[in-house]
């Protein structure tokens, strides 16, 4: 229910956090909804539905659910599924560390999932009912793709369209080069290489989407990369010590290559001894890192004839993390913070008394 009107009322600033989502069981009942809504998507899958349709509900509705549930059932922790764990987690970073800086004038912070729940629709409720007149929607995907962070902001728009009194709206784009975020990368490997030691090959492994989205103008290929050599600049590998690839293909079309599996059996049969993973275009970890990673990636890479095999974990909830998120959100803010809010408000409300109002 659209909140109540009432005159005066200082307009906070909120900021949504979104991510892609996950079900809310490790169970075929739970993935076959979840399932449904993510590929049903048509930024997610760009076939002619007349065509997806039955394939989707006739074929893949009935098979996947179940395969999914046992991979989710793997990586499934007490707390829940580890991306809402950790989403939910940044979000309460977030709100702490902007409050020590801004003081009064912390912009209320919520989270959403693309597919699942929290809906977006739901966060941006809450942050109605919280007198949010300005909101920040911040996709938590460092790199630009339709099928991510466009989506996203569909599910954005969708929502302000059942609105009467919409709030301002400010996005973010993406950050694949912001030096914050390069700088927590960068700091995440040193730290895991000082405790275990360095790899003869560093995997730099982003998430697949299929190649004729990059002839029909996304610049998430493009975006892939310079954070790739962002990351090995900052880190001084040379070219010969790290490779870029692209994983999670799903269907029959070619995707983004290199294919990160087809690398790591590549680098298994030439006799590598040791190959550490990284995957930049997720924050926090989840099935596609946890599980496709650090087991199936693990797999492939010592069936190959690979000795040692090391995942890096995402940045999740390390604190020069949530410092560049902090930083970029700041960056983004300017203009909607201030102290003078409240008066404004007060003198809001004196004049629209005088002239009759009763609230």
């Amino acid at each position: 229910m659209e909140p109540a009107y009432h005159h005066g009322t200082p307009s906070r600033t909120g900021i949504l956090l979104i991510n892609l989502g996950t079900p809310d069981a490790p169970t075929a009942a739970a993935l076959k909804p979840y399932l449904r809504e993510f590929l049903s998507d048509p930024r997610v899958v760009e076939i002619p539905r007349v065509l997806w349709w039955p394939i989707l509900n006739g074929i893949i509705l009935n098979t996947r659910p179940k395969k999914s549930a046992e991979k989710y059932a793997q990586i499934w922790t007490s707390e829940g599924s580890p991306l809402l764990v950790h989403t939910r987690r940044q979000a309460k970073l977030l709100r702490g560390y902007l409050g020590e800086s801004l003081g009064k004038s912390t912009p209320a912070v919520e989270f959403a999932m693309r597919y699942g729940n929290p809906s977006v629709a739901s966060a941006l409720e809450k942050l109605k009912q919280q007198n949010c007149g300005r909101i920040l929607i911040f996709p938590l995907y460092p790199q630009y793709a339709a099928s991510s962070t466009a989506t996203a902001m569909d599910a954005v728009f969708d929502a302000l369209r059942a609105m009467r009194n919409m709030p301002e709206i400010r996005t973010i784009r993406s950050f694949h080069d912001h030096p914050g975020y390069i700088a927590a990368l960068a700091q995440s490997v040193r730290d895991y290489w000082m405790k275990n030691g360095r790899p003869d090959k560093l995997v730099v492994s982003f998430h697949g989407v299929p190649r004729r989205s990059l002839g029909k103008g996304d610049p998430y290929h493009c975006e892939c990369q310079k954070t790739g050599r962002l990351l090995a600049e900052a880190l001084g590998l040379g070219q010969d010590r790290y490779r870029i690839s692209f994983q999670s293909r799903f269907g029959r079309a070619e995707w983004l290559k290199p294919y990160t599996t087809a690398t790591l059996e590549e680098l298994g049969k030439q006799g590598t001894k040791r190959v550490d993973v990284i995957c930049p275009g997720f924050v926090g970890d989840c099935l596609e890192t946890l599980e496709e990673i650090a087991l199936e990636g693990k797999a492939s890479f010592l069936g190959a004839g690979g000795k040692e095999f090391h995942y890096i974990p995402c940045l999740n909830e390390r604190d020069d993390w949530i410092h560049a998120l902090c930083d970029i959100v700041s960056e983004n803010l300017h203009g909607w913070t201030g102290a003078e809010e409240k008066e404004a408000g007060a003198a809001s409300r004196i004049r629209a008394l005088a002239m009759g109002a009763t609230d």
